[in-house]
């Protein structure tokens, strides 16, 4: 169902790139529905029927009701996990959130409009082993990598590199400690650290170092691809730039055709609409694919270059792109 009815958003409360997409479809006077999966139960209620081959029912909060029959399509944005009654016991909460998982999460998944992304495959496309093998299945450079959790395996692929090799988590690893938040980054091994004992706690990703003249944030929404050239100016930044935003500066940049038409093939085939692209390029100007993020941020990239990106999002979610 396009072109006509609301658009869902399920995101987080504070989502500042989630607010970007919400103004611009304010502004089309596409009407919008906005929740949290956290809102659910205490504050967001559902009742739905199937009658014939669809579902219909209502969603409604303290402020709006949604008709189910009228999404036409879904922006899924880091929600929330469901909130329950603090009384509840630890076993009953299991038992409300597994059933709210596979109930609530279950019944909007059975609408039948276009997802910005499919949740189901946006979470197969997280696995960054499958997002390696993708790449380099569709011609797209990647750097050569391992996953292990023996410690001499780590030392003889080190011992197999011409250069550095670089440690990165698989999934984003983020805490508190002494008070402030703190993430893990990627960071630069030095082969005589190893073999490490730690290695053997868990699964890790080694990669040989790629130089680097820069990096690029390449973000594809339904075919249309916009690339920005990241330079990091602080040591922290040029290993992974996510560690410093406040080095950057921005260039708008148009990728190798090959690399564009790859980035294309691969969302294909994880079956993405949408893709924050990660890119290193050498200074002998190669493109190499680190990793792509289903729903990765853009609003930074868009508001240091102006790059349309959320009007492409927008026309997606409203009925008028791909």
């Amino acid at each position: 169902m396009t072109g006509a009815g609301q658009v869902l958003i399920l995101a987080g409360r504070f989502d500042p790139t989630c607010d970007l997409v919400v103004e611009e479809l304010n502004r089309r006077a596409v009407p919008v529905f906005r929740a949290d999966m956290a809102e659910f139960p205490l504050r967001l209620r559902l009742a739905a029927s199937l009658s014939g081959n669809r579902w219909h029912g209502t969603l409604n909060n303290d402020r709006r009701t949604l008709d189910l029959a009228s999404v036409r399509s879904v922006y899924y944005r880091r929600p929330t996990r469901p909130k329950f009654p603090e009384q509840m016991t630890a076993a009953a909460r299991k038992v409300a959130e597994t059933e709210a998982r596979w109930g609530f999460g279950g019944l909007l998944t059975a609408l039948p409009c276009r997802w910005l992304p499919p949740p189901g495959r946006a979470a197969d496309a997280e696995y960054k082993p499958l997002q390696l093998r993708v790449a380099a299945d569709v011609g797209l450079s990647v750097p050569r990598s391992l996953i292990t959790n023996d410690p001499d395996a780590a030392k003889d692929f080190a011992g197999s590199l011409d250069g550095p090799l670089v440690y990165k988590p698989f999934f984003h690893v983020r805490g508190t400690v002494h008070g402030q938040t703190a993430a893990v980054y990627a960071s630069i091994v030095a082969p005589d650290a190893l073999p490490h004992a730690g290695i053997a706690t868990t699964a890790h990703l080694f990669q040989e170092w790629v130089p680097k003249a820069y990096e690029v944030r390449l973000t594809a929404v339904a075919g249309q691809i916009f690339a920005a050239e990241i330079h990091a100016e602080s040591d922290a930044g040029h290993i992974d730039w996510r560690s410093d935003y406040g080095s950057h500066t921005y260039r708008v940049c148009d990728p190798p055709p090959e690399t564009a038409a790859g980035v294309l093939r691969m969302l294909d085939r994880l079956g993405l609409p949408y893709g924050a692209f990660d890119f290193v390029v050498t200074p002998g100007g190669e493109w190499c694919f680190l990793e792509v993020n289903p729903s990765g941020q853009y609003g930074f990239i868009e508001q240091a270059t102006g790059l349309p990106i959320t009007a492409a999002i927008c026309d997606y979610l409203e009925g008028t792109g791909q």
